[in-house]
Formats: structure tokens, C-alpha cells, sequence
């Protein structure tokens, strides 16, 4: 990397970036947006690393009056050429600026000591003010508890509003509110079961200095998802909320093509660009193409290293999947179907829902693909209405959703086969029972996921996976015998009464279930197969064609 600006992974402070000289995508004309807009309150909904955090931090950084003279932190950036129209704002106001990203603890009782712990850390960085002869006595007390995080449930409850008023009447300047991650606390206490209690205590706060506040100038909110305003944002008229399906602030989260383009152009690496377009393009944010940055990032981290670096599913190893385990572990077969469709580069059209909460929320639920939608794990291929509602034609945005997807099914699965009882199957086998032997088989695919790519190698893990079920009994794949290589055997290890050898099949185009059966049972035949089964003293071997189609098995002795 000699020569190069650092990448930045990882680090969400913009000064840091800046006074580091790390490469920036240049996003500070969101500043203009957000002034020009005019709007008391905004929230931005995008998937998690997509920039929210580092675009509050640039935002801080802008507004935030400070002993220090912060404003070379944007020389040479977009804002700085925009005009004293929006130049006059920097440095000009008291910002409370705080992420709630941390509070994902088990119990509502730990989540609140975090609560209280990020609640004083933001007001001991105005602790001078506890001393200004603008603030009545009873103030500073309750001030001074708050810092040393000695207050009562109902001081946290308005701690926010209490705060930009002590700051106005300080510094006779109204104040700028940021809150990052809004909804990290209200989904880690759906999962945890304390999701009554967390919404109480976010809808007081959130109420108190953005809905009733005149020391409010303006406030701006991150998350994921836009929690519906019935839960969270009652009586708050003033919310202008921006998700992944509006245009308006489109390109400020995440990379555009011709940023991803830029990048690669400066790290020499833009022959890695249909890579990257490939596996961290898709997602569509309003009508703009956009690339996941913090993938993108990793990847060229490691390519810098590596010019034939094979690419990996970075964003997802740093977000909670747990939904998406759910989703496949808990649905019915209707969903799994959609699943399929999805995985095997389909379409599927769903209800469109901008309002979501989490105990709506459910893999049972029409609500759970807007989530996945709002989440980055699906993409609209268009939206569009039918009478007064709106739907979407949903999609898998790229190849790293499709792998998390894959994965997270082939783990559940796996799982599935390795606790199931699995005796019927492998005693008709044993004893030469195909019928029962084929049903089993079948049955087992019907609750499986058909693949675009690696059939007859799913089908050979799928077959020894059922299989493997018996100590007694040892499972062998692809064992040189005869003349070439058979796909499964399984044989009695203790008594060596009786050995069974399987040949799989996948079917092409014209060929038939039992032709293909056919062909497996003639190899077995012609490659001799039994032989090293008979060397080994075995005098029972069984012989069985396997051939699959999709979810259809046949199997012939």
C-alpha cells in the first residue's frame, strides 16, 4: 500500500479520516441537502455500514462549535465550494450527538445502564456548563447526576431535552440533535423479550427533545428501519423520514457506481470492477445504483495484497443474520418456496410496508420482506401500486446476499438431517427396501432448497448426510474401488455382514429418472465397484442407482 491514503475500515470518526489522510468518498453536499430541506426532524433508514455513523459523525463535525477551528477539516471537500449560503452554519451551534448502537444487552435493566452510561458521557462533554450562573441550582444537581449517573428512571426519560435547554440558555444558541442507530436498543429487546419496556423508554426521550422542544434547531436520526409512529414517534408531525425507496438523499449512503470506479482508478485495481459489481452492487436506493461500501472497502484491503484475492462475504459477518436464520429455520413451506425462488435468481412481488414494528414483525408475517428490504437483504426490481396500496417486485441484490442466504439454509439443514432420527431410512437400505428407501429420500428433498449451481455435488452431501447415522455403520465418499471411483458406501464396520454401494446420477436435458437410475447401476457394474467390498470380506453388497431432478429422487437396485 505504499504510496497509497490509507482505507479507512472501520473508522466512523470523519475527523479521524480527515487528519489521517485516509481515502474519502466525498458525501458533504448531504449538509447542503439536510439545510435545504428545511425540515425540524429527519431520519434516514439504510442497512447497517452503509455510512450512517461516519456521515453523523462529518454532520458534528460541520455544526459543532468548538474551542478548536474544525473548518479544515472540509477544505477541498464539495461543501466548501457551495457558498457562504452554507458556510455561515459551520461551527455555529451547541450539537448533542449520541449512537445508541451499544445497547444490545440481555436484560431491559442492562440496556438502561447503558442507556444512562451514553446519556453521561454526552453531557460530560458540556460539564462547564454545570457552572454557568445562566442555569438555576437545581439544574446543575440534577446536571451533576445525570454526569455521574446518579439520576432516576424519569430524569433519563427528558435527559435529552434537558440537556439542549441547558445548552440554550448557555450558549443563547438553539441546539442540533443527532441520534445514531435509533432502533439498535428496540431489536435487540424484540429478541430479548423486553421490547414493551425499551419502547417506553425511547418514545419519552425521543418525544421530549424532538416533539416539544423550543431549543431544538433541528434534529437528525439513523437507523435501519422506520419503526412505525404509532410505536415510537407518536404526535411527531414534524418527522421527514428518507428510506432506501426515496430519491431525495439517494447517494449519500453507501458508494455510487462512478465513486466504486474512482476508488478502484486510485488503487490501480480496476480490473477487479465486474468482480466487485458482481458480489457488492444491486442494492437500489430510490433510482441510484449503489454498491455496499463497507464491502467494497474490505475487499480492496485485501486485494491490495492479493491482486487474485477471491471475494468473501464481508458485510454480513458484521451484521446480526439472525433474521435471516429465523426466516429459514421457523417459516412455512410457502416461505421457503419464495426463499427458493429468490435464491435461484427469481422474483417474488410483496406488500410494500415504509412503517414497521418489530411485533408485527415475524417470518409467518407479509412484513417480514419489507424488513428484509429495509435491512439490505433484498432489493426492489420496481415498485408500484395496486389501488391504494404498493408493492414491490423483490430481488436478491447481489451475490454476497444470495451466498448469506445459501449458507445460512445449508447450516440449518445440515443440522436438521444430523439430529433427526434417521433409522427407517437406513434400515431400508440395509435391507434392500427401495420403496421405503426412495420416500425417505424424497421427503427429506421436499424440505430442501434446489440450488442454481453444484447439483450433483448438493445431492452427494445431501445422501451422506442422511446416511451418516450409525456408529456401527462407516460412510465413505467417492473410495477408489475397482476401476475408478464410487460415490458412497456404507458398510458394517463390527460384523462386515453387508456393504452398500451408491452410485448418484443428476439428469440433463433428455435424459429420464430411470434411465439415469440405469446408467448409475451399469457403472457400478462395469467399474466393479464391489470389488474392494469383497476383498475386505463382505458377502452381502447391495447395489443402488440414484438419480435426482430438482426435488424428485428415483432409485433402482
Amino acid at each position: 500500500m505504499a504510496g497509497f491514503k490509507p482505507i479507512p475500515v472501520g473508522i466512523e470518526d470523519f475527523k479521524e479520516i480527515i487528519d489521517m489522510n485516509c481515502y474519502f468518498v466525498d458525501k458533504t453536499m448531504l449538509i447542503r441537502d439536510i439545510l435545504d430541506s428545511g425540515s425540524k426532524v429527519t431520519l434516514f433508514t439504510r442497512p447497517r455500514r452503509f455510512g450512517k455513523t461516519l456521515n453523523m459523525s462529518m454532520l458534528r463535525r460541520f455544526f459543532e462549535k468548538t474551542e478548536d477551528d474544525n473548518s479544515y477539516l472540509f477544505d477541498g471537500l464539495s461543501i466548501s465550494e457551495a457558498g457562504e449560503k452554507y458556510h455561515k452554519y459551520m461551527g455555529q451551534y451547541p450539537v448533542i450527538s449520541i449512537s445508541l448502537k451499544s445497547m444490545k444487552q440481555p436484560s431491559f435493566e442492562l440496556a438502561l445502564t447503558e442507556f444512562k452510561k451514553i446519556i453521561s458521557n454526552e453531557f460530560r462533554r458540556y460539564r462547564e456548563i454545570s457552572k454557568s450562573d445562566k442555569i438555576f441550582d437545581s439544574d446543575k444537581e440534577d446536571f451533576l447526576n445525570i454526569c455521574n449517573r446518579r439520576g432516576d428512571y424519569s430524569m433519563y426519560n427528558t435527559s435529552l431535552n434537558f440537556l439542549s435547554n441547558c445548552l440554550y440558555e448557555v450558549y443563547g444558541q438553539k441546539v442540533i440533535v443527532l441520534i445514531d442507530e435509533y432502533d439498535v436498543p428496540l431489536e435487540n429487546a424484540y429478541f430479548n423479550g423486553f421490547y414493551e419496556d425499551m419502547i417506553n423508554l425511547i418514545r419519552s426521550v425521543f418525544e421530549s427533545v424532538l416533539k416539544t422542544n423550543d431549543s431544538l434547531e433541528f434534529g437528525v436520526l439513523t437507523g435501519c428501519l422506520r419503526i412505525s409512529k404509532e410505536s415510537i414517534f407518536t404526535g411527531l408531525n414534524n418527522l421527514s423520514v428518507h428510506s432506501v425507496t426515496d430519491n431525495l438523499f439517494a447517494s449519500y449512503f453507501g458508494f455510487t457506481e462512478s465513486e466504486v470506479r474512482e476508488i478502484l482508478e486510485y488503487y490501480n485495481l480496476s480490473d477487479c470492477f465486474d468482480e466487485i459489481k458482481k458480489w457488492y452492487d444491486g442494492y437500489l436506493f430510490g433510482e441510484t445504483e449503489i454498491y455496499n461500501p463497507w464491502s467494497v472497502l474490505k475487499y480492496i484491503q485485501f486485494a491490495l495484497n492479493n491482486r487474485n484475492h477471491i471475494p468473501q462475504t464481508y458485510w454480513v459477518n458484521t451484521s446480526s443474520n439472525s433474521i435471516i436464520h429465523e426466516l429459514i429455520t421457523k417459516s412455512d413451506r410457502k416461505t421457503k418456496n419464495d426463499i427458493e425462488t429468490l435464491i435461484t435468481g427469481g422474483s417474488i412481488d410483496k406488500p410494500l410496508y415504509e412503517d414497521i414494528t418489530y411485533t408485527n414483525m415475524n417470518v409467518k408475517s407479509e412484513y417480514i420482506w419489507s424488513f428484509l428490504l429495509h435491512t439490505g437483504y433484498l432489493k426492489p426490481a420496481q415498485i408500484y401500486q395496486k389501488g391504494i396500496y404498493s408493492y414491490f417486485t423483490a430481488v436478491i441484490p447481489n451475490t454476497e446476499i444470495i451466498t448469506t442466504y445459501e449458507n445460512t439454509f445449508r447450516q440449518w439443514f445440515n443440522e436438521s438431517i444430523r439430529i433427526a432420527d434417521k433409522s427407517v431410512l437406513l434400515n431400508a437400505v440395509l435391507n434392500g427396501e427401495v420403496e421405503i428407501f426412495e420416500l425417505e429420500v424424497n421427503r427429506w428433498l421436499l424440505k430442501s432448497i434446489s440450488y442454481h449451481d453444484g447439483y450433483e455435488n448438493f445431492y452427494h452431501g445431501f445422501l451422506v448426510g442422511l446416511l451418516e447415522y450409525s456408529d456401527e455403520y462407516l460412510v465413505e465418499s467417492n473410495r477408489e474401488s475397482g476401476t475408478g471411483r464410487n460415490d458412497i458406501v456404507i458398510k458394517n464396520v463390527l460384523t462386515r455382514d453387508v456393504a452398500v454401494v451408491l452410485e448418484i446420477k443428476s439428469v440433463g436435458k433428455g435424459e429420464t429418472l430411470d434411465s439415469m437410475c440405469d446408467i448409475a447401476l451399469k457403472q457400478i457394474e462395469d467399474r466393479q465397484y464391489e470389488v474392494g467390498l469383497i476383498n475386505e470380506g463382505y458377502k452381502k453388497i447391495l447395489k443402488y442407482g440414484i438419480a435426482f431432478e430438482g426435488k424428485r429422487c428415483k432409485i433402482k437396485r
